[in-house]
């Protein structure tokens, strides 16, 4: 899709779910759905604050943290996996007895350990990104067949050179698509975690206009967090679109 019809989507979306918004509120009275024109002139009101920043930086400090070190672990650790047969028989009993745990499930002791600040917060964001991650970086490597593998080698290819060269490339889109699925997760584990004894934070913003019945303020605080996952969704698109070119024009060539 080129970048002038995806904006125009975009804006066809943004325009529908505005006027659906206002059709409900009308239904469903203020008091229960605010008005989206009162909702948007809350928000600046509140962008014009300090306070409102604070929130937004505090979370997003804690979604990148949780994303860029699953990243650093997992992908590193799933080429490797997928590429190499044994250590992947080897770490696989451990990998599908860890993956279907909920690691929400763990935020207390998470909490006991690394306490109630951003290092446990982070911990738990990077434990569940992280099976997303690994999982799809390693089912990605294991496409590459042995064919391959030894007609690099017989190249002069050296085991730097090969996951350089051959493994990180056709890993690349799996990594960016399982990227975008695990902002989704995050941005609502992020929510969750933030609304227990945090004073910073987005989702304590949103907790708390909650609590005061401050309605107009508590769509605000969910937009804000919506539009930091919907920025991160398409940071990753747009990364794709520039390093796995090659993808992008193979989808095409198959849609023909």
């Amino acid at each position: 899709m080129s970048s002038g019809r995806q904006i125009l989507t975009y804006s066809a979306t943004i325009i529908i779910i505005f006027v659906l918004w206002y059709i409900l509120s009308l239904v469903l009275g203020s008091s229960l759905l605010p008005d989206p024109f009162v909702v948007f002139l809350r928000g600046f009101q509140e962008i014009a604050t300090a306070d409102f920043w604070l929130h937004v930086e505090a979370s997003s400090f804690r979604l990148l943290a949780g994303l860029s070190i699953a990243f650093i672990l997992a992908v590193p650790a799933g080429l490797v996996l997928g590429s190499n047969p044994k250590l992947d028989n080897l770490f696989a009993p451990l990998i599908y007895l860890g993956y279907p745990i909920p690691k929400i499930v763990l935020m207390p002791i998470i909490f006991v350990i690394f306490g109630l600040g951003d290092t446990g917060k982070i911990v738990l964001l990077t434990m569940i990104v992280f099976f997303q991650l690994l999982i799809t970086t390693r089912d990605s490597a294991r496409k590459i067949t042995k064919e391959i593998a030894l007609s690099f080698q017989s190249l002069g290819g050296t085991k730097w050179d090969y996951y350089l060269h051959v493994v990180w490339p056709v890993s690349l889109p799996g990594v960016f698509t399982s990227l975008r699925i695990g902002t989704g997760t995050a941005v609502a584990v992020l929510f969750f975690i933030e609304s227990i004894a945090t004073s910073r934070g987005l989702g304590a913003y949103i907790i708390d206009s909650w609590g005061r019945a401050d309605y107009a303020t508590m769509f605000v605080g969910i937009i804000a967090l919506s539009s930091i996952g919907i920025v991160l969704y398409e940071f990753f698109d747009l990364l794709e679109r520039k390093f796995s070119k090659w993808k992008i024009e193979q989808n095409a060539n198959t849609r023909r």
